[in-house]
């Protein structure tokens, strides 16, 4: 029973600490430079996933036509 009432009591001083309204607003400015943020970060990690994956798959298909081509000529 002690649980019960403690945990009661926990709710009921959360409840009265809680504001009711949250008289928040967020400008058009604001608003655009988080969104422009969240965009170039994106970007960022859209480029380095290229980066790291595509040039060294490049390279590996370059080397393997390379080697394909010396095979013919011997």
């Amino acid at each position: 029973m002690l649980q019960l009432a403690t945990k009661l009591c926990i709710l009921f001083l959360t409840l009265c600490i809680t504001p009711l309204d949250a008289h928040a607003y967020i400008g058009p400015g604001a608003g655009l430079s988080a969104i422009g943020s969240f965009l170039a970060l994106v970007a960022a990690v859209v480029a380095a996933i290229f980066g790291f994956l595509w040039y060294p798959i490049k390279r590996m298909v370059r080397s393997r036509k390379a080697n394909a081509s010396d095979n013919k000529e011997n």
